[in-house]
C-alpha cells in the first residue's frame, strides 16, 4: 500500500510540473546543499514515512545450546538444505549451568533446551522470548498432554522437545537389577559396584533421588528434610567414583563403572556399545521430566525468526521421529509417534507403564529455596 501511495504522489507531482511549464512558470531544481555551512536541505530532512520498513530476514547462522548427544546431527544438514541456515551446537551439563550463563549476560544463543521446572524459573526471570506461533505451525503436532503444560500454559514461551525418566543404569551381566536407591545411598564396601558408580552432577536431580529414597517430596522446601538428604548424599560419596552428567553411560558401557544414576535415553544409546547395559527405576520411584525448545530474550529479531523456523522443522513428524530414534527418548509429538517402530513405542524403558509412571515425580520450581538447594549441594560436593 505504501509503495502505491508513493508512486501516485510522484505521478501527481510530475503532472504539476508539466502544467507549470506549459503555463510559462519556472521550476527550480532542489538544492543539494545550503548556500552556507553545508546544512541539510529540506529534501534531505523530508519525512520518509512512505518508505516500507525492511522485512526481518532470518539469521544465516544460529547457535543451539543443547544437552550433549541429544539430537541427530543429520537434522542440522537437512535444515540447512531446506533453509540455507547453519545450526552450530554448543553444550551444557545441567539446568543450573544454563541458567547461570543466561543470568550472567551471555548472548548469542538462539535456541536453548531447559527442563520443565527451569522453564518456569526463566520465565519469572524474564530470560525467555515469547514465541510467534504463526512461525511454528507444526506446533499442532504436539500430543494433547504437551499442549498446555503447567510450567508454560499455552506453550507461550517454549515447545516440548523430548521427555524421559531418571533412574539407574547398570551392567546386567555383573550386577543384579537394583531394586532400591539403597545401592547408592547405603554404600557397601563388599558390593562389586563400590567405588565404581556415579551420580548426576545436578543439584535438583541428585537431591530428588535422595528425597524420594527418604520418602519425602522431591520438591520439598523443608530445610530439615533437605539437610537430611544432604547428609545422605554425603554418605553415598564413599561408594562413588564421582559426579558426572556427560559420560556416565559410556563409563558403564565400557565396564569402568558398574552403576550410574542417569537419564533413560542415555543408557539406551549406550546399549549400542554394550548390550548388557540395562536401565531401571527403583521401587521408591524416580523423576519424570520434559525438555523444551525455547528462545532466549537476548536473541536478535533475525536469530529469533531463524530459531522459530528451526523449532518448526523439529516439530515435523519425520524429523521428530528421527530425533527419538537417535536419542531413545519419548517424543511429545503425536504425529512423530505414528512413524516410530512398534517395539520402540512398547519399550517400557522409553514409555513407562502406568504402574511405574504413578511413582514418578516432575521437578517443580521451589522459589527462594533454590538457593538453599544450591548451598546444600555445594556442601555435598565439598565434603570429603
Amino acid at each position: 500500500m505504501r509503495r502505491t501511495t508513493r508512486w501516485v504522489w510522484l505521478v501527481m507531482a510530475l503532472l504539476a510540473v508539466l502544467a507549470l511549464v506549459a503555463c510559462g512558470g519556472k521550476t527550480e531544481a532542489p538544492a543539494t546543499e545550503a548556500a552556507a555551512g553545508g546544512e541539510t536541505t529540506q529534501e534531505q530532512t523530508a519525512p520518509t514515512q512512505e518508505q516500507a520498513p525492511a522485512e526481518v530476514q532470518p539469521a544465516q547462522e544460529i547457535v543451539f545450546y543443547n544437552w550433549s548427544e541429544y539430537i541427530d546431527p543429520e537434522v542440522y544438514d537437512l535444515f540447512k538444505e531446506e533453509t540455507g541456515i547453519t545450526v552450530v551446537e554448543d553444550n551444557f551439563s545441567s539446568n543450573e549451568e544454563l541458567l547461570a550463563k543466561l543470568k550472567g549476560g551471555v548472548t548469542g544463543y538462539a535456541v536453548i533446551v531447559p527442563s520443565d521446572y527451569m522453564v518456569n524459573i526463566m520465565i519469572q526471570e524474564g530470560l525467555l522470548a515469547e514465541l510467534n506461533h504463526d512461525n511454528i505451525p507444526n506446533i499442532k503436532n504436539l500430543a494433547e498432554e504437551w499442549r498446555n503444560v503447567p510450567f508454560d500454559p499455552g506453550n507461550k514461551y517454549c515447545v516440548p522437545y523430548q521427555w524421559g525418566t531418571t533412574g539407574i543404569g547398570y551392567l546386567s551381566d555383573q550386577v543384579d537389577e537394583p531394586q532400591s536407591w539403597a545401592v547408592l545411598f547405603e554404600p557397601d564396601p563388599n558390593a562389586p559396584w563400590y567405588g565404581r558408580a556415579t551420580m548426576l552432577d545436578d543439584a535438583r536431580e541428585s537431591f530428588a533421588a535422595a528425597l524420594i529414597y527418604l520418602g519425602y517430596d522431591p520438591n520439598t522446601t523443608d530445610e530439615a528434610q533437605l539437610q537430611e538428604a544432604r547428609d545422605l548424599l554425603i554418605q553415598a560419596k564413599a561408594g562413588l567414583s564421582g559426579y558426572d552428567s556427560d559420560t556416565y553411560e559410556d563409563l558403564v558401557a565400557s565396564g569402568e563403572n558398574l552403576l550410574a544414576h542417569g537419564w533413560s535415553g542415555d543408557f539406551l544409546m549406550a546399549q549400542e556399545d554394550n548390550e548388557n547395559l540395562a536401565y531401571t527405576i527403583p521401587q521408591e520411584g524416580g523423576v519424570i521430566w520434559v525438555d523444551n525448545l525455547c528462545i532466549p530474550a537476548s536473541a536478535t529479531p533475525e536469530e529469533k525468526l531463524a530459531a522459530e523456523m528451526f523449532i518448526n522443522f523439529i516439530l515435523r513428524p519425520d524429523i521428530g521421529a528421527k530425533i527419538s530414534e537417535y536419542n531413545y527418548y519419548a517424543s511429545p509429538n503425536a504425529e512423530a509417534e505414528k512413524l516410530l517402530p512398534e517395539d520402540f513405542l512398547n519399550d517400557p524403558t522409553v514409555y513407562p507403564p502406568a504402574e511405574v509412571r504413578s511413582k514418578l515425580h516432575f521437578l517443580k520450581p521451589v522459589g527462594d529455596a533454590e538457593a538453599l538447594y544450591q548451598r546444600l549441594w555445594d556442601e555435598v560436593k565439598a565434603a570429603p
